[in-house]
């Protein structure tokens, strides 16, 4: 089983850092910060750390496993984080300079139902659950 780890990056400004990805043929759609568990992580935490530094070179404070979603042959475990600071433009992950792979752009988008449901947010699990966290104004607890 694949076991991936993603941060709901939560930033000063109320608002959560996501990836909008930009594919041929395909609607543009956003995904959450992170990645799959390399073999030399120690620990999921530290493979979601590593995922930050290289996806946006920022440093992520963890809050709280947020949800899990497992399917097939793939586990993602989604966490709370906070982040005061991050480079779109200093990003090392090895996904930026594959070909063919399309766009990569950060986006800073406000916590709030509309916002959220403005975007194309996937997997749509996920989406749901942060849509219905930011109901419960249990994302804020986190800053």
């Amino acid at each position: 089983m694949q076991h991936r780890v993603r941060a709901v990056l939560l930033t000063p400004n109320n608002t959560t850092l996501l990836i909008k990805r930009i594919r041929p043929g395909i609607d543009p759609y956003w995904v959450i910060v992170g990645g799959k568990i390399e073999p030399t992580d120690a620990s999921p935490e530290d493979a979601l750390r590593r995922e930050v530094r290289e996806e946006i070179a920022g440093e992520a404070q963890i809050v709280s496993l947020l949800h899990t979603l497992e399917a097939d042959e793939e586990r993602q475990d989604f966490y709370l984080a906070t982040i005061d600071s991050w480079s779109f433009e200093d990003r090392t992950g090895p996904e930026f300079s594959q070909e063919g792979r399309g766009e990569y752009l950060l986006e800073e988008i406000p916590l709030t139902i509309e916002a959220l449901d403005a975007i194309n947010l996937l997997p749509q699990e996920i989406a749901s659950v942060l849509r219905e966290a930011v109901e419960r104004g249990e994302l804020f607890a986190g800053r």
